[in-house]
């Protein structure tokens, strides 16, 4: 035991670390910059509104992926190469695609996506495999990839290709170094070798006793709905960047990852005052006024509203999303623990984020008038102005309805006669 910890501190931990950072190094060079580059080459909302859908339904059909195949039959360092290899691939020809057609474009981010979604869950898989005490080593690990966002973010940005084709080399030439460099990984066997798929199993059918818990439920309704609001942030706010006269698109918005980690450090602190409910309120308060400061910087342009906006993503993340995980996790009991949170990946990063994304594109394409010139302009105000009010809503419903009761975390039954 002890040796294996030394392992994990060195070479092994060196590897994990390795292999977070490039693994979000990929999804940073090119994600929150594509919007500004679609609308550079002159796409449509519509076609910008299923680009950044794409995501969402690869977070949807990825756990039966990772069920029927990754889970079962392929050592995890393995099919982690592969699916990296041809995404990596895919990327590369994405510009070349966006030449050719618009729906070529579209179906290179939806195999892309299909290829990049299941690693997430891969790279914790494997990490965790090799770890000898996952609560406290995984997040010193997994902070790489933080880092790896934000270094991708400041080289777009330096070298000047947040609005050019450029990103998808950048991110593509990523992947293909991780995808080579997935197979020195330690070896992890499929953990679930031997056993039979269940589809309720991939989709946490059994998660669904925790519905006996009245509160668990408003904190599953209010997690959906708030990531209807939080897709507009994904989908637009790099756009809007640009739009408010800001030329580093990747490294401004890589200022929301910094802020995570420094948020990430002090949650603790936090925690132990706020407790589970006031910390998914003030998560979700954040987002109010993160949106309710892009509404007021977008006539004037004001740039410190702006980043403000952005620096508040550390709040809108930890404090909602690490929050939900961790209560989840009190709730659930480890019997069902697994299940749970992939149910909650289901109803937030899945269906929340894809009605949302298709929903705040429609929202800027209403907004938005062309010129004599035939120019765009988007109403920035009004449509940041929606999402704040619809976060607001959502935190209200929380506040008056989520109760934490301490002593019915183990027992979701218990607190169904609430």
């Amino acid at each position: 035991m002890v040796q294996q910890d030394q392992r994990l501190g060195g070479l092994v931990g060196v590897q994990l670390s390795a292999m977070m950072f490039w693994q979000f190094f990929l999804w940073g060079a090119w994600y929150m910059t594509m919007g500004p580059y679609m609308n550079a080459v002159g796409m449509s909302d519509k076609v910008q509104g299923w680009a950044y859908s794409m995501g969402p339904i690869a977070a949807i059909v990825s756990p039966f992926f990772l069920g029927i195949f990754a889970d079962r039959y392929f050592a995890t360092e393995k099919i982690l190469g592969i699916l990296h290899l041809v995404g990596g691939g895919l990327l590369l020809f994405a510009p070349m695609a966006a030449e050719q057609s618009e729906l070529l474009y579209l179906a290179v981010i939806l195999v892309h996506m299909l290829s990049y979604m299941p690693t997430l869950g891969l790279t914790n898989t494997l990490a965790m495999h090799n770890m000898t005490n996952a609560e406290k080593q995984f997040p010193l690990i997994r902070v790489f990839g933080t880092i790896g966002w934000i270094v991708a973010g400041f080289a777009i940005s330096w070298l000047n290709y947040d609005k050019s084709p450029g990103m998808f080399y950048v991110a593509g030439g990523a992947g293909l170094v991780l995808g080579v460099y997935s197979f020195t990984l330690p070896h992890t066997p499929p953990p679930a070798k031997g056993q039979d798929f269940s589809a309720r199993d991939a989709i946490g059918m059994d998660a669904l006793s925790l519905m006996k818990n009245r509160s668990f439920v408003v904190f599953a309704f209010c997690s959906f709905l708030i990531c209807i609001p939080l897709a507009a942030y994904y989908a637009l706010a790099g756009r809007f960047v640009g739009d408010m006269g800001i030329e580093e698109i990747a490294q401004t918005m890589s200022y929301g990852q910094i802020s995570e980690v420094a948020f990430m450090v002090v949650m603790p602190l936090f925690f132990a005052r706020l407790g589970v409910k006031w910390m998914l309120a003030v998560g979700m308060l954040a987002w109010v006024a993160r949106y309710g400061l892009f509404a007021q910087a977008a006539d004037e342009q004001v740039r410190m509203m702006v980043l403000g906006g952005i620096v508040l993503h550390g709040i809108c993340y930890d404090f909602f999303f690490v929050t939900g995980q961790i209560y989840t996790d009190q709730v659930s009991g480890p019997k069902i623990r697994g299940q749970a949170q992939g149910f909650l990946v289901l109803i937030t990063q899945g269906l929340g984020m894809l009605i949302g994304t298709q929903l705040s594109l429609k929202l800027v394409g209403h907004f938005t008038t062309i010129t004599a010139d035939e120019v765009k302009v988007v109403d920035w105000k009004s449509v940041w102005s929606y999402p704040a009010g619809f976060s607001l809503v959502v935190l209200i419903v929380f506040v008056l309805l989520f109760k934490n009761n301490k002593a019915a975390q183990a027992t979701p039954e218990s607190e169904s006669a609430d």
